[in-house]
């Protein structure tokens, strides 16, 4: 008898679980879809050339330019590693690239309307996520552009490209070097190793060039999102199961008690949000399947600071900083993050 009442609450369990699951799937599903069209659209039709040679000098500016820059470039926090490179590769100040690296994949207006949707009963969290992370990229940005050489924070090979202007491109050089955007997620390959520098189809180099016919483009535009939506939608499909897992199979009792506290409740969220590295475009509903149950402020550090630094992408990070370099970006993103989400915490309690 005991056994058949086990079994029974197991299948009410995995039930629950399964629900969960595709109810997650349902709804981040079109975002995806629309986040990974708008970036393949872009990465035919935007010239990042003329965007750099727009830029300020200034480096709060410049910080803040870059910031802002996720409007134009929807990536994800797999796709604004090489964006970021590319960046300076092209000349661009380092405050630009480093606060285009921390906020692009929330700043945009992809992710300003899945998060709306998703917090549509508390559209003061879209705000507040959009306004921290502006905030903390444009300082961790300042940070960095005091350093006014960043070469040694670059690995050898990016750094060995920065030393000489980079010569104009030419029709005969166009097709050997990648465009800005040449691929969402950069996922390490079976050799593994990250092949930044290498097209994501065939027919991509062909479409940046002036002469390229629109068939030319839309067939490039169409492969890549098909590359990208294989694989964020993977890591999707992996994010929702977590969150579905930690819903139904963790004690009611113990998720309450650590996502009560003021303190407790931003640690797990921020551990969990470097731990899963689900996409920021649908991140926002994963979120909210723990809004009823941890802290405003938690909520709001998983996605602030799971966007800019997760499991994820510190292979990638990797492939263009030293190691130091990340683990600056790793300390003063997780402490400005656990600050002032605190503070949030704090604001909401009185």
């Amino acid at each position: 008898m005991l056994s058949l009442f086990a079994l029974a609450g197991a299948m009410s369990q995995f039930n629950q679980g399964l629900t969960l699951f595709l109810s997650l799937l349902v709804e981040a599903t079109p975002f995806l879809l629309l986040g990974v069209a708008f970036s393949s659209l872009l990465a035919i039709l935007v010239d990042e050339r003329k965007l750099v040679a727009l830029t300020p000098k200034n480096p709060v500016l410049a910080a803040i330019a870059g910031s802002l820059f996720g409007c134009l470039f929807p990536v994800c926090e797999c796709g604004n590693v090489p964006v970021a490179r590319r960046l300076l590769m092209q000349g661009a100040p380092s405050a630009l690239a480093i606060g285009f690296l921390l906020a692009a994949p929330t700043v945009n207006p992809i992710v300003f309307w899945a998060t709306w949707v998703a917090f549509r009963d508390q559209p003061s969290m879209v705000f507040w996520r959009v306004g921290l992370t502006i905030l903390i990229s444009v300082i961790i940005a300042c940070v960095f552009s005091v350093q006014k050489d960043l070469r040694p924070f670059l690995q050898p090979a990016i750094a060995r490209q920065l030393l000489p202007p980079e010569p104009e491109p030419t029709l005969a050089t166009a097709t050997s070097d990648s465009p800005l955007l040449t691929r969402g997620t950069y996922l390490l390959q079976s050799t593994g190793t990250v092949k930044l520098d290498q097209p994501l189809v065939s027919t991509l180099d062909t479409a940046v060039l002036p002469s390229a016919t629109w068939t030319v483009k839309a067939q490039a535009v169409l492969e890549m999102m098909l590359q990208e939506f294989r694989e964020l939608g993977a890591v999707l499909v992996m994010g929702s199961a977590i969150a579905a897992t930690v819903q139904v199979a963790i004690p009611r009792e113990w998720i309450l008690a650590l996502g009560q506290g003021p303190i407790t409740s931003i640690l797990a969220m921020m551990l969990l949000a470097w731990v899963v590295s689900i996409c920021s475009t649908v991140d926002s509903f994963f979120a909210l399947s723990f809004a009823s149950i941890f802290t405003s402020g938690s909520i709001l550090a998983f996605l602030v600071f799971g966007p800019m630094i997760d499991l994820k992408n510190i292979s990638l990070l990797l492939t263009t900083f030293k190691s130091r370099a990340v683990i600056y970006l790793f300390v003063l993103a997780a402490q400005l993050t656990f600050v002032f989400t605190l503070a949030v915490n704090l604001y909401t309690s009185w």
